[in-house]
């Protein structure tokens, strides 16, 4: 991983290796994403314009990473990746791109970005159990008309649990209605397939897939892309353009809403790590991330008025994330108690996810946002130890006991 010698300075004079405990926020870059840049930095020239060679490497590598993504994500005959800014602007791109008069479901425990863009919102509650969730969206989607769409997370960024995609998926589509995946949180940590997910579109972010900020992807049916306004107008997604206002040919395909200079390096690096994970051993790796979740759950019994929250159950299963309630603390004071005296880096508050977050707490205030509605989350993957585990249970012991 890059990074993975940082220090931090404690006060007592000591020096630690710092732990970071926060991936679901942003995880570290692996070698092969700064190796890519490395490699691609002296052609680096502009997409799609020009015949030198910058200008052609660049526009080769560009192309040859959407189509690794493609493979990283199972595209299908029809199907199309949209290089976007991260999984948030992702999924703005396909609310604009929906047909008129659709309607969107959703489950109220959604992150932000996949709660707030849609359209014609029919939001569910947060559901009991796997089964609930299932029920609600067949519920849902059999009295609706006209284009449905139901956009549901893989893996909650509040507590880590895996969503019943396919069995959602597989209700929607039994009553015409296509699916949208958030695989913001799920990609980093389980293989992400369109036809085994079920799902019509899926949305994840590289900076949560150990590549650098700034590019996401939107992959899925390109019917829908095709027939909607460019996300952004400007070069690239005109194909022609004439005298007048309004006399515009838009471009079909990707680049119908990739308007502008790419970011080709974001691009590059994503495709990187993507190719990096196509060929890793992802069972071993799941079986090493439960090893690490369970030292964590089975530390945490030894912390004092420390509470793992869940929507499912607490043996349902999750990705390496795990948020916990510290009743009476404040999660913020903490996490920075966490970083300033042990080097430890994880993250307190909402996680963008306010609605989920408060039921979880119960707290029914929508403007509280302080000791009584946030979590401590903990999060991890690739390049987590053993040791960095048990120092955060050996801290957060001695921060919560009496």
């Amino acid at each position: 991983m890059v990074g993975g010698d940082l220090t931090a300075d404690l006060p007592d004079g000591s020096t630690v290796r710092f732990a970071h405990l926060d991936y679901a926020a942003s995880a570290p870059a692996v070698r092969a994403a700064a190796d890519a840049v490395t490699a691609l930095l002296p052609y680096a020239g502009s997409v799609h314009r020009g015949t030198g060679l910058r200008a052609q490497t660049s526009t080769l590598e560009y192309e040859r990473a959407r189509d690794l993504v493609a493979e990283f994500v199972g595209c299908r005959a029809g199907d199309e990746v949209v290089f976007t800014r991260n999984t948030t602007d992702a999924l703005n791109l396909l609310a604009r791109a929906l047909p008129a008069g659709t309607t969107t479901v959703v489950f109220e425990s959604e992150h932000h970005a996949n709660l707030l863009p849609w359209p014609g919102q029919v939001r569910l509650p947060v559901p009991s159990s796997p089964d609930a969730a299932v029920a609600a969206v067949a519920a849902a989607v059999r009295t609706l008309r006209g284009p449905v769409l139901v956009a549901v997370t893989g893996a909650s960024n509040v507590t880590g649990e895996v969503w019943p995609v396919r069995r959602i998926a597989d209700v929607a589509h039994a009553h015409g209605a296509r699916v949208l995946v958030d695989a913001a949180q799920l990609a980093p940590h389980s293989p992400i397939d369109l036809d085994e997910l079920g799902a019509d579109y899926l949305a994840f972010s590289g900076h949560k897939l150990y590549a650098p900020f700034g590019a996401g992807v939107l992959a899925g049916r390109a019917d829908w892309l095709d027939a909607a306004e460019p996300y952004l107008a400007g070069g690239g997604a005109s194909a022609a353009v004439g005298a007048e206002p309004g006399d515009v040919t838009w471009a079909t395909g990707p680049a119908r809403h990739e308007a502008g200079t790419p970011n080709l390096l974001g691009a590059v690096t994503l495709a990187a790590v993507c190719s990096v994970l196509l060929r890793a051993d992802r069972d071993a790796l799941h079986e090493r991330e439960q090893e690490l979740l369970a030292r964590l759950r089975d530390g945490l019994a030894s912390c004092p008025g420390v509470t793992e929250v869940s929507v499912f159950g607490p043996g349902h299963p999750r990705v390496g994330i795990v948020s916990l309630a510290l009743p009476g603390r404040d999660a913020a004071v903490v996490a920075a108690e966490l970083a300033d005296r042990h080097g430890i880096g994880v993250r307190a508050g909402q996680f963008c996810a306010h609605p989920l977050t408060r039921g979880l707490i119960g707290s029914a205030d929508v403007a509280d946002c302080g000791t009584a509605a946030s979590l401590l989350r903990i999060s991890f993957g690739l390049g987590t130890t053993d040791g960095d585990i048990d120092r955060l249970v050996l801290a957060l012991a001695g921060l919560t006991r009496p």
